[in-house]
Parts: C-alpha cells; structure tokens; sequence
C-alpha cells in the first residue's frame, strides 16, 4: 500500500495515474491548505480522478496563517499530515528549481543534489511537459493553482523567470543540466557522508586530523543529532572546529548550548547563564 500527495495538478495527477497503472494499491490524499476558497471543489476533483482510477481517496485540512515564508509553513503542515514515505509529483523541473534555489540560499554540496530520487519521489526523471501530456492523454483536466503564478512566492520567479532566461543565455534546456548535476552531486555527496561516519566529532584530535569536507560533515551529522530540528549552520561548524583544534575551549552552538573541549573530547552542554 502506498500513499500519494495529490493536489490535483498535472504532475500529482500523472503520479496517482502511473502509481495504479504500475499495479500499487494507492490512497490518494488531498490536503487543502485553507489558504484560498475553492479547496473542496479541488478536493472533489481529486476524489472523482481517484474513483475513475480504482484508487482510494482522503481529504486532510491543515492551517495554515498568513505571513512570511508561506509556502516553507504550508510544505511543513502539508508534510505533517502526511505518512513520511508519501509519494510526490516533484519533477525534473522541480528539481532543477530547487537547485537554484538552494543555490541562492549559499547551501553547499548536500543543498545543491536537491531532492534525492527513490521511491518518495518517482518522477523525477519526468519533465513537467510529460506529465501535462500524460493527463491530455487521460482526458484529465487538471486543477490550476493561481498561487503557482504568484510572484511573491520566490520558486515562482524561479521557474517563470530565472530558467527562462538561463534558457535563453545558454541556448539549450537548463533544467535538464541542473537536474543531471544534482544526480552527480548527490553521488558525491553520499560517498563524502559514509566516509565521514569514520569520524568521531568528539575526538578533538582525530576532528582536527581529519580532511576539512569529512570534519565539516562529521559535525554538523554530530550536532543535528545533538541539537535538533535545525542543522547547524557553515559558521557554527567552522567554531566548533576552532575549539577542536584548540584555538578556544568552548563555542556557542545556539539554543543556550555551546561545544567545549576538555582533555582532548568535545561535549554538548547548557551554556553558562552569561553566554546564553
């Protein structure tokens, strides 16, 4: 059994299609955001494609305020209602478009591999042309998200006005080199993490030994596990370094924690009340 987010647009269309053709027993959920009107007709929509198909449908509501960062809060309270292995529409476009993104934030190599392919997110080798021609095949009329062409939502300007022009400078399909280089780079990227397992992040000695990609990965993998939800960023990192090559005895980590050495070990502990 497996679950498929569908919105019911062209690429969360074709997916919930193609899941039933290749023979899973799917239950397609729709999860409105309640951030526009029309979120049960668009439920409704889905809830007939799934019938037609032989699919099973649910319908989820989550709530979602208005303010910053809108669509990183409605991909949270969309994720919080769904089963963590939940199929995606995410396409090779949707790739590219975050790799751009990613790109734009200054993430480094694990931002830039994008979304990792597998079976969470089995279309990624689609482009979003395909799966638009797949539901003109079918005859599903997919529903159109005016939010997709809303320019204050940063990935909109992305993919109608960045890849455009990228398009057009480069004379060729950008989107499919992105898309190519997040797969290489996700290869890398995953040779660089088993290799950094080899690490202890709380031997200062062995740390500060180790090749600067390897001691970075070593704790950062350290402090999300110490210090969740939110990784540490390159500046963080680069601290806890400096105290394990002895440069300082402590470093601040955020949250009222900081990373101190003592007798050649690092430890996570409750900073003292004056550096909090």
């Amino acid at each position: 059994m497996v679950t498929a987010a569908v919105s019911g647009g062209a690429d969360s269309s074709a997916l919930l299609a193609l899941a039933v053709e290749a023979g899973c027993d799917v239950t397609a959920v729709h999860v409105d955001h309640g951030l526009r009107p029309g979120g049960e007709a668009e439920a409704g929509a889905v809830a007939a494609l799934a019938r037609r198909l032989g699919a099973r449908f649910e319908a989820r509501r989550v709530t979602v305020a208005a303010g910053p960062n809108l669509e990183a809060r409605a991909r949270a309270a969309r994720r919080s209602v769904l089963p963590p292995d939940a199929m995606t529409g995410h396409t090779a476009d949707d790739q590219a478009e975050t790799v751009v993104l990613n790109l734009m934030r200054g993430a480094g190599l694990d931002g830039l591999t994008g979304m990792r392919p597998g079976p969470a997110k089995p279309l990624l080798g689609l482009r979003r042309a395909e799966t638009h021609a797949l539901c003109a095949w079918l005859g599903v009329d997919p529903v159109h998200d005016p939010t997709n062409a809303d320019p204050r939502m940063r990935r909109n300007r992305v993919r109608h006005e960045v890849l455009p022009l990228l398009d057009d400078v480069a004379r060729r399909d950008v989107a499919a080199l992105l898309s190519r280089t997040a797969a290489l780079l996700g290869d890398d990227a995953a040779l660089l993490a088993r290799l950094a397992a080899g690490v202890d992040p709380t031997d200062a000695g062995a740390l500060a030994a180790a090749p600067p990609p390897l001691a970075r990965r070593a704790v950062r993998r350290w402090l999300v596990a110490e210090s969740p939800p939110h990784p540490p960023d390159q500046a963080t990192v680069a601290r806890v370094l400096e105290v394990a090559r002895g440069t300082w005895r402590a470093t601040e980590i955020g949250g009222g924690r900081r990373v101190a050495r003592t007798a050649g070990r690092l430890r996570v502990e409750r900073a003292p009340a004056g550096e909090r």
